[in-house]
């Protein structure tokens, strides 16, 4: 972890930590929500060990990367926007891309957008948001889970804010970062953040370390900037539009976990495997559901995730 390198860099008006390790082609990771840099520490090791670049950043409104107020400015544009800045400020011309969780959802508009800086994409875990052209992102999260699904809990400033302030920040690590549950994650008014359990031991693939070094960054920051995200859900579905049944046009392979809440919405499994997917990504080469996996897959599985990365770049 000593070897990997630390800067800051200008894009697209706002300053953006960035971690890398590593000499050859470059391999762009980038993380989710609650998350930072630090979920690809396996990734970032094992990917320049064979022989690529490796580079994390906290995405806009994470760690040490800045965090714009408003959340009208976490849509999508703006956050590959901040990729592709970056990527001319380090002079990298084309990238691999990996994605987990918003990461993934980030990395697939890059795609859409930029698919002339894209050499192929891994992805975990949120599988292609085919927009609907008649119903909002949040609207349909809230037709099929009600209002105390969690992304619907997030949209109110202030709110979820006070939710996750309620408990101790490791503590709320511990809560994401274990839960193994498939079932739509809800938070009631009355308990909120509280309702979800926490675990008796960690599992061997986090430490305490892990746990402190999330907790002690997202104690700095707070978590606003990881909820405009999903604040700006509905805008990006707007502005969007123009993209509506657009297909991504770059080599594909994804990797889900069968305890993924992702995988279990309505609709998914249909969706990943009857062929809608394959319609909005052609060059979908290959799908792995990992069994007794959860949703924070680069990390309870770092070994064979890897190799899933590396088996499939390295054709190219």
């Amino acid at each position: 972890m000593e070897a990997i390198e630390h800067t800051t860099i200008n894009t697209n008006g706002i300053n953006m930590h960035i971690a890398s390790i590593g000499t050859g082609p470059v391999v762009l990771l980038l993380h989710g929500f609650p998350e930072l840099w630090y979920s690809w520490r396996h990734q970032l090791l094992y990917l320049s060990s064979v022989g690529y670049r490796a580079i994390a950043p906290d995405l806009r409104g994470f760690g040490d990367t800045d965090a714009p107020e408003s959340h009208t400015v976490y849509t999508p544009f703006h956050i590959v926007g901040d990729l592709v800045g970056a990527l001319d400020e380090l002079g990298i011309e084309k990238v691999f891309v990996v994605g987990h969780d918003w990461g993934a959802i980030i990395a697939w508009y890059l795609c859409l957008f930029r698919p002339d800086r894209v050499k192929a994409l891994v992805n975990l875990s949120v599988h292609f948001l085919r927009r609907n052209p008649t119903i909002s992102f949040v609207q349909g999260f809230r037709i099929a889970f009600g209002d105390d699904f969690y992304i619907c809990r997030f949209q109110v400033p202030g709110e979820a804010e006070k939710d996750f302030g309620s408990i101790d920040t490791a503590e709320l690590f511990k809560k994401f970062l274990c839960g193994r549950s498939p079932d739509p994650p809800i938070l009631s008014k009355e308990f909120g953040i509280r309702s979800i359990p926490s675990p008796q031991n960690l599992p061997s693939w986090l430490s305490q370390e892990d746990i402190n070094y999330f907790a002690t960054k997202f104690n700095r920051t707070g978590f606003t900037g990881g909820f405009n995200y999903y604040r700006a859900l509905d805008l990006t579905w707007e502005l969007s539009a123009s993209w509506n049944k657009a297909q991504v046009q770059v080599p594909v392979k994804f990797i889900v976990g069968d305890l993924d809440l992702t995988y279990h919405f309505p609709g998914a499994k249909e969706y990943i495997h009857n062929g809608g997917f394959k319609t909005d990504v052609p060059f979908l080469e290959e799908v792995v559901v990992m069994e007794d996996t959860a949703h924070f897959i680069n990390q309870e599985r770092p070994h064979e995730i890897s190799a899933h990365i590396h088996d499939f770049i390295k054709k190219f």
